[in-house]
């Protein structure tokens, strides 16, 4: 029944996401990902800031709390934006843009974790997964910077990237605040011959360094 309830709060919430276009770069943009400590059942949410001009790193953050929510596919947002959000109050230099490992409006219900998260924070949002969840697409060429469409019930809503050669692309998908052209544009100005984009490498890292 809870499950239930869930859905209807995630289509609630959808309603209120909101896609704008890219006005200009961001200065400042974040990675955000989450690690996990099973037998503790602790989440460490980690927040990177870098400038987008150099992908140095500006600012960091670790939020630490109880996990609140079982891992359950397509509600991963009520799981990781408590400690994300609580990361992201700790930062100084706040983004203007957030990457999310996860989904954006590839979703179920169009609101994946980086669409929830963007809501929560009122910021720009992107969602970047390592693995489908929904839609259509084919795989794009094996050469960095290609990418090919993700359909939903017939419309475009996120791309497949190749971000190295030789690896597993990722799956795009705005989230909160921009439209699918500025969310690829900003993962582009963000790899740094991984295949994550620096904000979520450097964010994977951190979490993992709190994690151990």
């Amino acid at each position: 029944m809870i499950f239930e309830e869930l859905k209807r709060l995630q289509e609630d919430l959808a309603q209120k996401i909101r896609l704008r276009p890219l006005e200009r770069l961001p200065r400042y943009v974040a990675g955000a990902d989450v690690a996990y400590d099973l037998g503790r059942k602790i989440s460490f949410g980690a927040m990177v800031v870098l400038r987008l001009s150099t992908l140095e790193k500006v600012d960091e953050a670790v939020a630490v709390m109880e996990t609140p929510f079982p891992y359950v596919p397509g509600f991963l947002s009520f799981r990781e934006v408590p400690v994300l959000k609580e990361a992201f109050e700790q930062l100084s230099q706040k983004p203007e843009i957030v990457l999310v490992d996860g989904q954006g409006l590839l979703h179920p219900r169009g609101l994946g974790l980086a669409s929830h998260l963007g809501l929560e924070l009122g910021l720009p949002t992107v969602g970047v997964a390592k693995k489908p969840l929904i839609g259509n697409f084919e795989l794009p060429e094996d050469s960095p910077g290609a990418w090919t469409a993700v359909y939903l019930n017939g419309e475009m809503k996120g791309v497949v990237l190749r971000t190295r050669k030789g690896t597993k692309p990722v799956f795009v998908s705005p989230g909160h605040l921009i439209d699918l052209e500025g969310a690829l544009k900003v993962v582009k100005h963000c790899l740094k011959g991984y295949r994550l984009p620096e904000p979520l490498r450097q964010a994977h890292l951190l979490s993992q360094r709190a994690k151990r």
